[in-house]
């Protein structure tokens, strides 16, 4: 039966302690001083536990039903309440000096300068808005696997799977840190393997069929917006670089002579320097680009100040206008299409592609190869691959070409 306000305002104290119930688990406990809080009996993996939801009359029956419905609702989304409360508790009070969110800041201020810009922004976005709120404050020593996933699980509830997993990784990053330095003892994410639901793994939009690639490259050629977005869409299938590395190109990157765009290590996802030969196609986009944007940093500089670089939307809003919708085409799924095509109908070594992508690629005895690892056999492929490309955009019939072993 449902406690009343008014049963709740007339209970006197007693000898001893006694319980006045509620409903689902609360109740208001009477200490023999006269004190009346209210508290919640609730079971969390297979331990009965009791939550304080405040005293009598400055929480009144409604409001600390509000407050065990709170609790009841973490509950059912697999968190512990008073795990929660402790959280919070925690993220409010006053940063102790080896909290979670120093240690992660300090983390990232060491190693970000090795990252390219956008990927570093959104390792501390993800940390700032996910991760801060809620485990932030706490001493990073003292963070267990529960409150860990209890953090997770807030990602989780909104949907975003994938983020909650690479938030996950990042934590796992940190805590790795924290061990490394002496301020922890261990990484406790490593306890969590199995607790969040697999991502569902997506792949950005990309043409893989040549016909239907030749249709798009002729498209491409008729857009008709501005000629630097037009030049960066036509560039950016002869180079399958990041649609951030493409969009951040600067002049001082080129070297003409050479026929090569040495990217920094900065700018790259793995954190290590690129070069990227340039076929004489992207070298013709390149020379009648000079005119137009030349004179300033970038190759592509947004319409409003050539301060910045275009954003990152432009170059798929241009595809879109093309007629293409997000399920057919993403200036990433060049990338896609060149190491499909490349390997499936041309026929080159998948080291040589991966390579040229940037990806992480390893030497048989474990090593990283460096960024000139098959250089001139990356120059040809390019060549070919550029090559390959104009028959496509001309409609011609192509035949596969095996390249000779280098």
């Amino acid at each position: 039966m449902a406690l009343t306000d008014v049963a709740a305002k007339s209970a006197k104290p007693r000898e001893k302690a006694y319980k006045l119930s509620d409903e689902k688990g609360m109740f208001l406990l009477v200490t023999p001083a006269g004190s009346k809080w209210w508290r919640l009996k609730y079971r969390f993996a297979g331990k009965e536990k009791l939550l304080s939801l405040g005293v009598y009359p400055e929480i009144g029956v409604r409001d600390a039903r509000d407050r065990r419905d709170a609790a009841r609702k973490l509950l059912l989304n697999g968190i512990d309440p008073s795990i929660d409360r402790q959280m919070q508790k925690a993220a409010s009070s006053e940063r102790s000096e080896n909290s979670f969110e120093r240690v992660a800041r300090e983390w990232f201020a060491k190693f970000s300068p090795k990252w390219a810009p956008g990927h570093a922004s959104k390792i501390i976005r993800r940390l700032e808005r996910d991760v801060f709120p809620w485990i932030g404050g706490l001493p990073i020593a003292e963070i267990k696997a529960p409150q860990l996933l209890a953090t997770l699980r807030r990602i989780e509830e909104r949907g975003a799977i994938e983020t909650a997993h690479r938030a996950q990784q990042n934590c796992s990053q940190v805590f790795r840190y924290a061990v490394a330095t002496g301020r922890a003892e261990r990484d406790p994410s490593t306890d969590l393997r199995g607790a969040l639901p697999p991502a569902q793994k997506t792949h950005l939009a990309a043409i893989v069929e040549p016909v239907a690639l030749g249709a798009l490259l002729r498209a491409i050629e008729g857009y008709t917006g501005s000629p630097t977005t037009k030049a960066a869409l036509r560039l950016a299938p002869l180079v399958f670089v990041r649609p951030g590395e493409l969009r951040m190109a600067e002049w001082e990157e080129l070297d003409v002579e050479a026929a090569e765009w040495r990217l920094p290590a900065r700018k790259m996802k793995m954190g290590v320097p690129h070069i990227v030969p340039l076929c004489k196609q992207a070298l013709q986009i390149i020379a009648d680009l000079k005119p137009i944007t030349g004179h300033g940093r970038y190759l592509f500089p947004g319409e409003r100040t050539g301060e910045r670089p275009i954003s990152d939307n432009t170059l798929n809003a241009a595809l879109r206008r093309l007629g293409y919708s997000t399920t057919e085409v993403t200036t990433h799924g060049f990338r896609a299409t060149a190491r499909t095509l490349l390997d499936e109908g041309l026929g080159y070594r998948v080291d040589w592609i991966e390579h040229q992508l940037a990806h992480a690629v390893k030497d048989p005895n474990g090593r990283a190869y460096n960024r000139t690892a098959h250089l001139d056999a990356r120059r040809r492929m390019m060549q070919k691959w550029a090559d390959y490309l104009d028959k496509l955009r001309q409609g011609a019939d192509v035949i596969p070409l095996k390249p000779r072993a280098a």
